[in-house]
């Protein structure tokens, strides 16, 4: 059964998407207060945390930047639930790492199907090592090597990459990758694809020219 953690201080909205989870045949755990939420992830792993950003003791991005930043849990996928609804305050969610952005208040039926959307999503790919030239990705790991030395990228360039170089020989639109990468129709438009492969070609040097630009329509790497 799949396990979802929800850390949501607010003790109505909590207890309300519980049963929902319940109710959808997930196993569903909630905590008001991060510190609670990081104890319980010292047992078993959660396959998804839905996480409220405003928190009594601790942010849920902070909370959320310590997830990206701790190997056992970088993998987890991680939906925020906020009444914050700012172009910016969803820019700061999506670069630490966030899966999706759910806006207060939601329905229980869109939660749900966007829970179930990001499960899709990351369900473990058959490959965890791409080899392509003189690169090395790990997924496993999440590490990234260039003529043996190690790249240092964060949650999102290196989701971006591997989604690349999975999809080698094959043009992706930008809208494709946006869809890919971070999960939903996102206001903050292409844009963000293009500022992430800049950064992205960047980091890796001389090899970041396998990142080809296909006029008009988007990326790819390889031929």
């Amino acid at each position: 059964m799949t396990r979802i953690f929800c850390v949501e201080d607010e003790e109505n909205i909590r207890e309300l998407i519980l049963y929902a989870l319940k109710s959808s045949g997930f196993e569903a755990l909630g905590f008001e207060e991060g510190e609670a939420f990081f104890n319980a992830l010292k047992g078993e792993l959660p396959e998804l945390i839905l996480l409220d950003i405003m928190l009594p003791d601790i942010e849920g991005t902070e909370i959320l930047r310590r997830l990206r930043m701790n190997s056992h849990t970088a993998h987890i996928p991680v939906i925020l639930l906020t009444a914050k609804d700012s172009e910016l305050d969803k820019v700061k969610g999506l670069d630490l790492g966030a899966d999706d952005y759910i806006t207060k208040p939601f329905g229980v039926l869109e939660l749900i199907s966007r829970i179930k959307a990001v499960l899709r999503r990351s369900s473990p790919q058959s490959s965890d090592i791409i080899t392509f030239k003189e690169l090395i990705v790990n997924n496993k790991s999440r590490t990234v090597y260039a003529y043996g030395e190690e790249i240092v990228l964060t949650y999102k360039e290196f989701e971006l990459l591997f989604y690349l170089l999975q999809n080698k020989g094959i043009v992706l639109s930008r809208d494709k990758i946006m869809d890919a990468i971070w999960g939903f129709d996102f206001q903050g438009e292409t844009r963000t694809v293009d500022m992430h492969i800049k950064t992205l070609r960047q980091k890796l040097g001389t090899l970041g020219s396998i990142i080809e630009t296909v006029r008009g329509v988007g990326y790819k790497i390889g031929g």
